[in-house]
């Protein structure tokens, strides 16, 4: 089972993306579901997680690291099976490959590049 991330692309500083992840399977609205990233000789951080087990309103606790609070956004649809990373005010230090994450599995990475 692969997630299927997406929504990358080249944007200005001081743009916006969102990612979004769909999540084959079944128990979606149970899982926490992180957005990681890992820039060009950096080792993968954990940017944004949201917690699992509200299976109507799709909410629940988030987590943000410093770096990207007050401008990253992340939420989820649970009828969807997708979770979404809305990066807002992006800086050229945002370039990455951004990676979902459930458990033991991984998407394939959608690169983000943030440049004039």
């Amino acid at each position: 089972v692969q997630l299927q991330a997406s929504g990358g692309g080249l944007v200005q500083p001081g743009g916006s993306l969102r990612l979004s992840c769909v999540v084959p399977g079944s128990f979606f609205s149970l899982r926490a579901m992180n957005w990681y990233r890992q820039a060009p000789g950096k080792q993968r951080e954990l940017v944004a997680t949201i917690s699992g087990g509200a299976p109507i309103s799709g909410g629940g606790p988030t987590y943000y690291a410093d770096s990207v609070k007050g401008r990253f956004t992340i939420s989820r649809d649970n009828a969807k099976r997708t979770v979404y990373l809305q990066m807002n005010s992006l800086k050229p230090e945002d370039t990455a490959v951004y990676y979902c994450n459930t458990g033991d599995l991984w998407g394939q990475g959608t690169l983000v590049t943030v440049s004039s």
